[in-house]
């Protein structure tokens, strides 16, 4: 234990004499020895998956990050899920609109909006669907199985709380459903009593043939993105991908996905009019985020963390690893929106700004007023 950092920096801090959990301390060193920058009470903004309880099902679990397990996610919540080969998250709709990413394996992806059109499509990592409030829709493992995450307009949300067609059934009087249906009762003898949920089906067929199953049904594609083709934008430090309702028309939340080359560093920014919910894919990543009075505090994030920053608190990204860091940012408008402090320094006169902070021409001249999100140190 002896060897084991301590939260000491010159005269401030003492030893720790009491227990410890040296690799939750490990992961978090920003934490146990903070910054001498950080100061006052701002909440904790991260949570990890790994401390998210695990529903399993029938080949497949789902598990959720939402206000309950960290009350800063006021405005978005996440949901982990992985479903084998053939296994479907049975037909249901919610109450807030869901954003997905495809981070594993292949998926097949239904759903059937208010005009009576139909989307079947096949997905894989890197791709993203929109389902909107209310729209039916279901999701299955093709032959290598998925994992993917969804993200949901409402901190509130919770996936175990969903509209499930199991359930809508159980729950109508036999006689009703024989009416709606114009069928007897006894069709419905075999409906099951509870849901579904996450259970196992065969591995659907080629897609053209299910959608010929369909007979006369009108097809559309525009709920789902495939952002896996999408180039990004390069620049010193990494790379970005801005998916939002300019290039996504049916999305009402935008995101950007950031790819950090080692030493790379997403700018210090914030965003005006949003929260920003992040999923940390690969690599390490450390983010400070101020806040008024005079309070900052910094987290360091590891691949499977969930972050969030509330919108207009500034905050940077950067890469603590030794190789590539990406994240996924999700935002709770549909319109990617940010403000650089670096523009917006280089975009006032250089006067007022020297006035303010007392620097001199090598700051001033060093000011970018070209976009430049992705820096590299």
């Amino acid at each position: 234990m002896n060897d084991l950092p301590q939260p000491i920096v010159g005269h401030l801090g003492a030893d720790i004499a009491g227990p410890r959990n040296p690799a939750v301390e490990a992961q978090n060193p920003d934490v146990l020895i903070p910054p001498a920058t950080d100061k006052g009470g701002i909440p904790n903004l991260k949570f990890p998956f790994a401390m998210a309880h695990n529903r399993l099902e029938d080949g497949g679990w789902a598990r959720e990050v939402t206000i309950r397990e960290n009350p800063s996610l006021k405005e978005l919540a996440i949901v982990d899920m992985r479903l084998g080969p053939g296994v479907t998250r049975e037909l249901h709709w919610h109450k807030e609109a869901e954003w997905a990413y495809v981070l594993a394996g292949r998926v097949r992806f239904y759903l059937v909006d208010e005009k009576r059109q139909t989307l079947v499509e096949d997905l894989e990592p890197g791709d993203l669907w929109l389902a909107p409030a209310g729209f039916p829709h279901a999701i299955q493992g093709l032959e290598e199985g998925t994992e993917f995450v969804l993200v949901f307009n409402d901190g509130n949300f919770s996936e175990n709380q969903t509209l499930l067609i199991t359930e809508l059934m159980a729950h109508t009087p036999r006689s009703v459903l024989a009416k709606n249906f114009g069928v007897p009762e006894s069709a419905f003898d075999g409906l099951p009593a509870s849901e579904k949920y996450i259970f196992r089906l065969p591995v659907p067929g080629p897609i053209e043939d299910v959608r010929k199953q369909l007979g006369a049904a009108t097809m559309t594609d525009k709920y789902v993105f495939r952002a896996s083709k999408k180039a990004p934008n390069t620049f010193p430090g990494g790379a970005t991908n801005i998916i939002d309702s300019k290039s996504f028309a049916v999305t009402n939340m935008a995101a950007l996905i950031i790819d950090l080359e080692p030493g790379g560093m997403r700018e210090i920014h914030w965003h005006p009019d949003a929260d920003e919910l992040q999923y940390y894919i690969s690599g390490s990543a450390r983010m400070t985020v101020f806040d008024a009075v005079n309070n900052a505090r910094t987290f360091d994030f590891v691949a499977g963390d969930v972050g969030y920053v509330p919108k207009t608190l500034p905050h940077y990204i950067e890469n603590t690893s030794g190789g590539a860091t990406k994240v996924i940012n999700v935002f709770s408008k549909g319109e990617y929106k940010d403000v650089s402090l670096n523009q917006w320094m280089a975009l006032t006169p250089p006067g007022l700004v020297q006035g303010h902070l007392d620097v001199g021409d090598t700051l001033m001249k060093a000011l970018r007023q070209s976009y430049s999100p992705v820096v590299k140190g």
